[in-house]
């Protein structure tokens, strides 16, 4: 190309980018312009009204007859309502729409939310199995499939993704985060938002996603919901809020705040996390909802005197509607007439609500996710594919002794055994949205799919898990006595070539409100467990968990183990899909498996202490009675094959903080499959001005190798990733020496290090 030409090409991408830049920059203002328009023209009983978010506890496409229900539909009428959540279809989005449309005065429409988790229809495996996927591309696609379907029955607003970092497996809603890293859970939080808003919100086919929950409530005080937090400034702003961060700057068009207390004070009532850091050092425009009567909880906590009081504080700190507490409504407009609110602050917050509505283009057509004709264009099958696809990419091989995985074709006689082995209900897992109960594959399901005529295929259940009504709102009552189906189990498995064992836990064992002091095989799974291996070795154990299991005794005798979490509606045939060999395990744990519940909450990113080890003396940090490790490490996960890793290579051993650092290391299959391995990158600070974690995750790569074949990794290190909140209040980097790891898990790694200047 001729020099004119290059120049003549520099000058048309400048011209562009700049005319680019300007047209966003209109978009905003035009935006603002509009927002301020509609504000000017609003009493304040209409502000206050945006601010209120009501739950859909009544039939929508018919007349309101309770008491409590009239005068909701009234104050809709009224335009007293700013959104509303539980509507879920079109006729009904529509009906509530019309009440707003048809007869308020400035007739703002509503926005219509819902917690769609991990699938609306189609059902995706549980957020922390899905993290175990660690792909990116397939976790924003099984979003953009969720807003899909959820758009399709009127639905625009989803109150996902949570982005909790939670380092404790006993709390119940472990499994709905992506586990305890921040880098990873980061990343994560930026695919679903993608998946969810698309690139533009005003898109009929996307919705407005919301990061939760703000902030601190995945670090609740014994692993117990709701429960207060302890952290410090540091632990806080390194571990709590990157995720957060990343999502706001993602775009994400509104947060959800926690109920825990933080340090005190509750997060409903955080000026410090809602206004000084979300608001004003973030500069985010979205709106912060609270979550269910979180305001009103705050009398509760001790924070507030009444629920006129606690409204006074939730909107000073910058909690901007109220869902479903009745305090907003209730007592806004007295507390600003009783000049206790200042009447800038409610603008503030119905600005950001305006804000998002016009993003989304309901002013534009307040009835553009209420399209009747969208469900039925829907590839339904396609989606199903997918959920497929994603749920044995989230399968973590633990364990595999002699190659006993994949099974292998000799094997003529399988036993399917346990209480879980044909439960269709428990891979739909809590937070199901409108996933159909006892819909999914099942594993026997999935093994009579995928075995031929000449493999017989035995079922015995063994025993009950739990007993009773299974659902959202009640505790699961758990089987510890009734046995009676043991013997027939046992039988099964000595007649057995190999058992396939399905154990683990209940669909609504863990989610919310599932909080446990005891992570093991609930009730009589691990008796059977132990009958079932004294009569056949030839053990595959199969696990359908939603949050770390204590599985010591099992890692020590099962010769074959596989996390398979709660896969949703194909779990069965993703299961079979790795068992059989059709698919080589590619899944690595996003939490570390304990060895004990003892050693809860446990993490790989620890400090060091000032004792950290001596083993020929007691007074050093660990434990006497068992090792101070994971028995499964963050990012453990093994393959069909196997991967070798060569010595690391940097382009440097020195780096500027305005440089960077080029770090490769050789990946060999050296087995005689084709299979994936995620190359994890871990950095360590080794002085700083606070202490530092041993070991950080700072980049990862899935990689695809054929048998024998090798590829150079390349990571590329800059100033961003040495970067932490330091003594002085400050995201920065300290200069140093620094370790650089290079691994398929936290424990395995190559090292070598460079010298930050």
């Amino acid at each position: 190309m001729k020099k004119s030409n290059i120049i003549l090409a520099a000058l048309i991408t400048c011209f562009s980018a700049t005319a680019q830049k300007s047209e966003i920059k209109s978009s905003i203002e035009n935006v603002e312009s509009k927002v301020d328009s509609v504000l000017s023209l609003m009493t304040l009983e209409e502000k206050v009204g945006q601010l209120v978010q009501y739950n859909g506890s009544w039939d929508l496409t018919g007349p309101a007859s309770e008491l409590g229900s009239k005068q909701k539909e009234d104050n809709l009428k009224r335009g007293m309502v700013g959104s509303m959540l539980n509507v879920l279809s079109v006729d009904a989005t529509t009906e509530a729409q019309k009440l707003v449309m048809e007869n308020s005065r400035l007739k703002i429409p509503l926005m219509f939310g819902y917690d769609v988790i991990h699938g609306y229809k189609t059902i995706f495996p549980v957020p922390l199995g899905e993290t175990a996927s660690w792909d990116l591309e397939a976790m924003e696609e099984t979003a953009r499939i969720a807003a899909l379907e959820s758009v399709a029955h009127g639905v625009n607003w989803t109150f996902s993704p949570m982005i909790d970092i939670s380092k404790d497996a006993r709390w119940g809603r472990i499994m709905e985060g992506s586990g305890e890293d921040p880098y990873l859970t980061s990343l994560v939080a930026i695919a679903k938002i993608k998946g969810y808003q698309g690139d533009d919100l005003a898109d009929p086919k996307t919705i407005a996603a919301t990061a939760k929950h703000f902030a601190g409530y995945g670090f609740s005080e014994a692993g117990r919901d709701y429960n207060t937090v302890h952290v410090g400034e540091n632990e806080l702003h390194n571990t709590i809020l990157p995720p957060f961060k990343a999502a706001a700057d993602a775009g994400v068009a509104t947060f959800m705040n926690s109920f825990n207390d933080l340090d005190g004070t509750p997060a409903t009532g955080s000026k410090m996390l809602q206004r000084d850091i979300l608001k004003q050092d973030w500069n985010w425009d979205g709106f912060v909802v609270s979550d269910w009567g979180s305001i009103t909880e705050m009398v509760n906590h001790g924070f507030a005197r009444d629920r006129k009081h606690a409204a006074e504080i939730a909107l000073k700190a910058g909690s901007d509607m109220d869902m479903e507490g009745g305090a907003y409504e209730s007592s806004l407009v007295e507390l600003v007439n009783e000049g206790k609110v200042d009447e800038a602050l409610i603008n503030d917050a119905v600005k950001r609500v305006l804000r998002v509505k016009f993003k989304m283009g309901l002013f534009e057509d307040p009835y553009r996710y209420s399209n009747p004709e969208l469900a039925a264009q829907l590839n339904m099958e396609e989606h199903r594919q997918v959920a497929r696809d994603v749920a044995k990419k989230s399968i973590v091989l633990l364990k595999n002794e002699k190659n006993l995985l994949p099974l292998s074709s000799s094997v003529k006689n399988i036993a399917v055994i346990g209480p879980l082995a044909d439960d269709k209900n428990t891979p739909i897992g809590n937070w199901r949205a409108q996933g159909e109960a006892n819909s999914a594959v099942s594993i026997l399901e999935g093994v009579k799919n995928a075995v031929g005529k000449n493999v017989k295929v035995t079922y015995a259940k063994g025993a009950d898990l739990g007993v009773g009504e299974r659902s959202f709102l009640k505790p699961l009552e758990i089987n510890t006595t009734n046995k009676s189906g043991f013997k027939a189990a046992v039988d099964a498995a000595r007649k057995a070539d190999l058992v396939i064992l399905a154990l683990g836990e209940d669909a609504f064992q863990s989610g919310e409100g599932r909080s446990q002091v005891n992570i093991g095989l609930a009730g009589v799974q691990m008796e059977l467990m132990k009958e079932i291996y004294a009569v056949n070795k030839n053990v595959v154990l199969v696990l359908q968990n939603g949050r770390p299991l204590e599985i010591s005794w099992a890692a020590e005798n099962i010769p074959a183990i596989v996390v398979a979490w709660q896969l949703g509606t194909e779990s069965g045939n993703a299961i079979a899909d790795v068992l059989f060999g059709k698919y080589n395990p590619s899944g690595k744990l996003p939490v570390s498996f304990p060895r004990a519940v003892g050693q809860e909450p446990l993490y790989y990113n620890q400090k060091m202490t000032g004792r950290p080890t001596n083993p020929t003396d007691v007074t050093y940090s660990a434990y006497t009675d068992e090792e101070k490790t994971a028995l499964y490490p963050f990012g453990y996960g093994l393959s069909y094959t196997t991967f070798k890793y060569g010595d690391i290579k940097l382009s440097s051993n020195e780096m500027t903080q305005d440089g960077s650092i080029q770090v490769t290391v050789p990946l060999t299959n050296a087995g005689s499959k084709a299979g994936k391995e995620v190359v994890q990158l871990y950095l360590r600070d080794l002085v700083a001005s606070t202490t530092r974690p041993v070991k950080e995750l700072k980049g990862f790569e899935l990689v695809e190798l054929q048998p024998g074949e090798t590829k150079e990794i390349t990571f590329t290190i800059t100033n961003d990733l040495l970067e932490f909140y330091n003594a002085e209040k400050k995201w920065t980097s300290e200069p140093g020496e620094f370790q650089v790891m290079i691994g398929g898990n936290s424990m395995d790694l190559k090292t070598d290090s460079f010298q930050l200047n």
